[in-house]
């Protein structure tokens, strides 16, 4: 069989390219990936560097040839207390100089600063990425805002004997979910499993209590997605869901973190849940 639309490697590099020629991403690279940090150093420090030139100035001034590890531990501190959406949202501040983590499409375009700073989010696409700390397993592709590691996909085609069915069984009992990306609402917030029909997602990596929820259109009022004349039938999710405008607007406003608080034998308990929304949710409110 040629080397056609039949291999995994194929429908990587098709939603790959896709993203780094129209979605706004740029190529990450596995080796820029701490394992132990569950993030890319160096994307966070560049980003903070060329959006935030005067904070950065400031820092160096404060920590001088220390800034880039100081502000990277401050970083994973505040992720760890206050989660990593919250930090995305609201930034962190690190001997009283503030840091903005990302920056969201203004609501108005009466603001061309805010335009600019829009701009400076670094989207990276990075596949086959090395997570573990020992080990060599790794994952097809992560989409990552700002050094920041925010959906993971592990990705199957059909032609090659494998379905979804065998991405989620990957994330299940391939994926050990103490690895630091994977912490719940501290790294990665939705983990995708696709193959070339369907697209599944959980928000949270539990063992064998991992919990999907179907990321279709739907087709003739049933599950799964309509034939694509032009291509995979999941291509909505790189041609519309990822794509930078897109992915921006889910974080900044789409994503959510549920608590629910109960009582068990007397003891208070709090059950805390990532919400991202379905591809009608988002649908409907946009």
């Amino acid at each position: 069989m040629a080397k056609g639309i039949h291999t995994e490697q194929t429908f990587e590099e098709a939603i790959e390219s896709n993203l780094l020629e129209h979605g706004g991403y740029v190529k990450g690279e596995s080796k820029d990936f701490d394992a132990q940090l569950g993030l890319f150093p160096s994307y966070i420090t560049n980003f903070l560097k060329q959006s935030q030139p005067k904070a950065w100035d400031k820092l160096v001034t404060i920590h001088k040839d220390e800034a880039e590890k100081k502000v990277l531990l401050r970083l994973v501190k505040e992720i760890d207390l206050r989660g990593v959406l919250d930090v995305i949202r609201k930034g962190f501040t690190d001997y009283g100089v503030k840091f903005y983590m990302a920056y969201f499409k203004p609501e108005s375009t009466l603001n061309p600063e805010a335009d600019e700073l829009y701009l400076t989010n670094h989207l990276s696409v990075t596949r086959q990425l090395y997570y573990e700390r020992v080990g060599k397993n790794s994952l097809d592709m992560v989409l990552s805002l700002n050094g920041l590691p925010i959906a993971s996909i592990e990705l199957k085609n059909q032609f090659s004997g494998q379905s979804v069915e065998n991405a989620k069984k990957q994330y299940v009992y391939d994926r050990e979910p103490n690895e630091p990306i994977f912490q719940f609402k501290k790294r990665t917030l939705v983990h995708f499993a696709v193959d070339t029909d369907e697209a599944f997602m959980t928000t949270k990596l539990d063992g064998k209590n991992t919990r999907y929820l179907p990321f279709n259109l739907g087709y003739n009022n049933g599950a799964g997605n309509p034939p694509n004349p032009n291509g995979y039938r999941t291509s909505y999710l790189w041609e519309q869901v990822w794509t930078k405008d897109s992915f921006m607007d889910i974080i900044g406003k789409f994503l959510h973190l549920s608590v629910e608080e109960f009582e068990l034998n007397g003891v208070k308990k709090k059950k805390e849940t990532i919400i991202f929304p379905r591809f009608h949710q988002m649908q409907v409110v946009r």
